[in-house]
């Protein structure tokens, strides 16, 4: 009998960004080389093969639910009979998959998609590390399997003590996110100066995306320069040459976006991974990212320009460096790394994962074991 693997997530929603995506394209990865069946739990339904948990609507949070009861959510993963479950964010529902997992006797995997410990300080202040800290260690050793998304992250859990934790980086679609979107006549229907250069940044519109600093680099900047920002969020950036647009959720038009622009621009310090910065790069558009956390592994000078500081004129800085240097160059390094992240070669990787965990030993030569560079098969 196939194997049969659940997703569970408070992350889903029809504003939801990088976590969603991760899911769906491994949905549709075990559908064309695997005979796995995958149900997603999430508090919000709205797509085929979904278990609904309960939740109440989170204020402010744009389309997400908090499950609370931690029990019922169990009950309700252990009905669905997986062999193997994995958790998608760090709050009730992943004790609850926990307790499921129990129950049944199957494993469990954690994906630590976000940094809890710096989202709480930036919540509630620095004294918020400490008890973030020992919550993660506390919730994560539970687990038998965590992966995160970047060395960094990694290297962060094994310091909390957390012993059975691996490198899994995410992916892109390189077919989809391609430069080969570029689409001239979109970028004119936004009516700028033809000489425009045209950055933008997609995403939640959130506090630790510091949005105010990439609004600030470009007032700073002035002409010729503009700001396209698509997302959702309390935070949205703004300013004279700012412009905000609702977050893209069809692949293909948000690709167009991407490989339109010229630069992609993302200030956010708390990454874990980049996925946004990767997508655009798969669309050959070079990336100013903050030189930390996880962006620091998947942005650097061969692919865009990173920061080293955290203030809009460091920012204009390395947004006006930029334009100086072989934009050729930078665009066809951008695209090459974004291939070695292609779902392709990491999926295969985290599938030999799953299979270790429930004994299955070698995958099948339909699915070779590739990996992007530097996972830990």
């Amino acid at each position: 009998m196939p194997a049969h693997l659940l997703d569970a997530t408070m992350f889903w929603s029809a504003t939801s960004g990088g976590v969603r995506r991760y899911i769906q394209a491994k949905r549709q990865w075990l559908h064309r080389h695997t005979d796995w069946r995958h149900t997603i739990a999430a508090p919000v339904v709205d797509t085929e093969h979904m278990l609904r948990v309960p939740g109440p609507p989170l204020p402010f949070s744009h389309g997400y639910r908090m499950p609370w009861d931690r029990r019922q959510c169990a009950r309700l993963l252990e009905a669905a009979r997986p062999d193997v479950l994995e958790a998608g964010d760090p709050y009730r529902l992943a004790w609850a998959v926990v307790d499921a997992a129990r129950a049944l006797q199957v494993p469990c995997i954690a994906f630590c998609h976000s940094n809890l410990e710096a989202f709480a300080a930036q919540l509630l202040g620095g004294w918020a590390r400490r008890p973030a800290r020992a919550y993660m260690a506390r919730l994560y050793r539970r687990f038998d399997l965590v992966l995160a998304p970047s060395e960094s992250m990694r290297a962060r859990l094994a310091e909390l003590g957390v012993a059975r934790v691996e490198r899994q980086p995410l992916g892109v679609d390189t077919q989809v996110f391609h430069p080969r979107r570029h689409d001239a006549v979109w970028r004119a229907s936004l009516a700028l100066p033809g000489h425009c250069r045209l950055l933008v940044y997609t995403g939640r519109f959130a506090p630790e995306k510091h949005l105010d600093v990439l609004s600030a680099a470009v007032a700073r900047l002035g002409p010729p320069y503009v700001l396209l920002a698509l997302g959702a969020g309390p935070t949205p950036p703004r300013g004279e040459r700012v412009i905000v647009r609702r977050f893209e959720h069809d692949p293909l038009r948000l690709a167009r976006v991407l490989a339109s622009a010229d630069l992609y621009v993302h200030a956010g310090d708390q990454e874990t991974f980049g996925l946004a910065p990767l997508e655009a790069m798969a669309c050959g558009v070079p990336v100013v990212a903050r030189d930390c956390a996880g962006m620091a592994e998947l942005v650097d000078e061969a692919v865009g320009q990173p920061v080293h500081r955290g203030d809009a004129q460091a920012y204009a800085e390395a947004i006006a460096a930029c334009f100086e240097r072989d934009r050729a160059g930078l665009a066809a390094a951008a695209r090459a790394r974004a291939e070695g992240y292609d779902w392709g070669a990491v999926f295969p990787g985290l599938w030999a994962r799953y299979r270790r965990l429930l004994g299955l030993g070698q995958a099948s030569a339909e699915a070779p074991l590739s990996c992007a560079p530097g996972t830990q098969a």
